[in-house]
């Protein structure tokens, strides 16, 4: 079992397999569930990230009226062969967005790592797919991938908005997809760390500021952001760029960070964007004098 990212490499070399091979041994060893039960959930998990990107896609808005219809516009744009970002890019980018509008539309999706982060690594996936043509185990596997550095960050630092700000969310989840999208492209298990180092690098310090405690805005469109920066950082890893700081301590500065953000800039709604006239014009709007009632919605 590994407990950090340098053990997982180090497990990749010993056994000369992937890491996604790595962790659904792991997977087998802890829950004693066979290769099979195990593929079949994250299958199931592949086909819930399908449907919300599909569905966000076609267009849905949320109850409060806050987000909802940015992904159909993404796709015009992109179908419109004016964009400026390349095809892959922007087709990743509609598709992080499909998702969390639909995750605030109240729908189902599949928390990778968590629901305010979505987006990211499905978003990815499915663009990078008409990119790279995978077959639907290779689809699996970068849900696998993309987990195993996920368990890392959540063993060794935090995923929750409220512990560490966006970034533990966002931040987490643009590294994991970007690993995920190494691996795919036929990159090395170090490429794939390289790609976690330098996704999670480019957003240390952001902070989770929800406008009226909805996991609506800024979160829709920093998922947009996760799925673009997942993307360059794969890239960059493929290339043969490296990360000065190793994954692991890129992932302990970013758990550090977070225990000294302020508690406003936390989830909590009171700070940041959230703080702003407009913001809070948004929340009395939504929820009138009615300030408990902020945060029904969960960013994990």
């Amino acid at each position: 079992m590994f407990r950090n990212v340098k053990e997982l490499i180090q497990l990749t070399k010993e056994k000369n397999v992937s890491i996604s091979e790595i962790m659904i041994t792991q997977e087998i060893e802890v829950t004693g569930r066979t290769r099979e039960d195990i593929f079949k959930q994250m299958e199931a998990n592949l086909a819930v990230m399908e449907d919300a990107v599909q569905k966000g896609i076609e267009g849905v808005v949320s109850h409060s009226g806050l987000t909802g219809g940015d992904a159909v516009k993404l796709q015009a744009y992109l179908k419109s062969g004016k964009g400026l970002s390349g095809d892959v890019i922007l087709d990743a980018v509609s598709k992080a967005v499909a998702t969390n509008e639909v995750n605030a539309a109240m729908g189902t999706i599949c928390a990778t790592p968590t629901a305010g982060s979505a987006g990211v690594v499905p978003g990815t996936l499915f663009a990078v797919k008409e990119k790279l043509h995978p077959t639907k185990e290779q689809m699996v596997r970068f849900l696998f991938t993309s987990g195993a550095f996920g368990f890392v960050v959540a063993n060794n630092a935090s995923i929750s908005g409220a512990a560490g700000g966006c970034q533990a969310e966002v931040g987490s989840a643009s590294g994991m997809a970007a690993a995920a999208i190494v691996e795919m492209a036929g990159g090395t298990p170090e490429q794939c760390a390289e790609a976690m180092a330098i996704a999670l690098k480019n957003v240390l310090g952001l902070v989770c500021d929800p406008v009226a405690g909805l996991v609506e805005v800024p979160c829709v469109k920093r998922n947009a952001m996760g799925a673009a920066n997942a993307m360059v950082a794969a890239d960059m890893a493929l290339a043969g760029i490296t990360s000065r700081i190793p994954c692991d301590e890129v992932i302990d500065a970013m758990y550090k960070i977070g225990q000294t953000m302020p508690t406003a800039l936390r989830e909590t709604g009171r700070g940041g964007l959230a703080a702003t006239p407009t913001g809070k014009e948004l929340e009395k709007k939504i929820f009138g004098g009615a300030s408990a009632a902020r945060g029904t919605q969960s960013a994990t």
